[in-house]
């Protein structure tokens, strides 16, 4: 059994940061025995604020920096000896997000205003306000809280650098492993299916010649041979090629491919409902190479006479289904299923990788039906 480990959402984690932040200064405060004047008041509305501020430290780091270096002089000046702690949290995240000149330039004028803001309270003298001043944000945890800032900026970016590297070595391992495919494929099936384009061609050129009726099985083998050319040609474009831009076969080439399975001697029939200008080229190209894939399962494997097409395009997904009337029957025994070949395979993968479901089985009053149904992503 996976464990699965939970995880606190950023945002929470923020407010929960901010909330303490602004409690502890709060408490604070209220220790100093403060009466309820209304410069008091102020103060204690500039210790929440400035504690509260720290929530949207993530989303706008400089914004909460000038806020809380704000606040910490607004509340010295009102009286309160508490300590800069939200904004030493503001300069953390600041200097996080990669703010370097602005945070330093802001904690110059944050060190050299709480002094005068100690001295306008009207309760300290000089010697006691640059105390005051120096009590509330320390300079060396000033200085630690950007340094540890800047250190995990540091450390996020070398990451992200790392992980831009990982990237960058599979992509180039896949292109060199697509390449070592496509010459195999044209080492090996190149050659051979170009010997049988041509003999077919010569039987067909030959039987025309002496005047005899070409049969259509040649016919259907002479045009097989030209197609399977021309999409291995392609095939191995677009593996040495991956920005290859050469329109792949898709929905509108349907009707050509089952018009092919006829050649054969197989009765294919073809339903297309509803409008198909708007179906992506993935899903076409899906719908196309599902419908290929079943109907040359029919004509190899099912013995069938007929079989039938429907494709039905919804606004929200797009329905493939291939019925045969060939000798499959459910297999009732149990605890036995039908071994997937590599074209059923390959069928299943193309359309999950579109988020669709393929369902391929015999039918209980005969024959073998392939399912498919793919998700359609209406772009605005």
């Amino acid at each position: 059994m996976i464990k699965r480990r939970f995880v606190v959402p950023a945002g929470v984690r923020d407010w929960a940061v901010a909330v303490g932040v602004a409690a502890a200064l709060l408490v604070t405060g209220l220790s100093g025995q403060h009466s309820t004047s209304n410069l008091d008041l102020l103060g204690y509305a500039l210790l929440t604020v400035g504690g509260l501020a720290l929530a949207a430290g993530r989303r706008a780091p400089v914004a909460v920096l000038v806020v809380t270096g704000l606040c910490a002089v607004g509340y010295q000046a009102a009286g309160f000896d508490v300590a800069a702690v939200a904004y030493l949290f503001a300069v953390y995240a600041a200097m996080r997000a990669g703010h370097r000149i602005v945070t330093v330039a802001t904690s110059v004028a944050v060190l050299a205003a709480l002094p005068l803001a100690a001295l306008a309270s009207g309760l300290h003298d000089t010697g006691e306000a640059f105390a005051q001043a120096r009590g509330a944000l320390e300079i060396a945890w000033l200085i630690a809280a950007g340094a540890a800032g800047e250190a995990l900026r540091q450390a996020e970016r070398r990451a992200d650098e790392a992980e831009r590297t990982r990237e960058e070595t599979a992509r180039r391992r896949a292109d060199e492993e697509r390449l070592r495919i496509a010459r195999e494929l044209h080492d090996s099936l190149t050659h051979q299916i170009s010997i049988i384009k041509v003999q077919a061609e010569v039987a067909v050129h030959v039987a025309r010649k002496r005047g005899e009726r070409v049969p259509d099985s040649l016919l259907a083998i002479q045009g097989a041979g030209r197609e399977a050319t021309r999409e291995l040609r392609a095939t191995l474009e677009a593996l040495r090629d991956d920005d290859n831009t050469s329109p792949p076969r898709g929905l509108d080439e349907v009707p050509e491919l089952v018009e092919q399975t006829r050649g054969i001697g197989l009765d294919a029939r073809l339903t297309i409902e509803g409008p198909r200008q708007d179906i992506p080229a993935a899903v076409g190209r899906t719908v196309y190479r599902v419908v290929q894939e079943a109907l040359t399962n029919v004509a190899r494997h099912a013995d069938a006479g007929t079989a039938s097409v429907r494709i039905d395009c919804r606004p929200d997904a797009v329905t493939v289904r291939v019925d045969d009337d060939g000798k499959a029957t459910p297999d009732t025994t149990p605890d036995t299923a039908p071994v997937p070949g590599v074209g059923l395979l390959g069928m299943r993968e193309r359309v999950t990788a579109l988020g669709g479901r393929l369902r391929a089985e015999p039918r209980s009053e005969g024959g073998f039906t392939v399912l498919a149904e793919l998700p359609v992503e209406r772009t605005s």
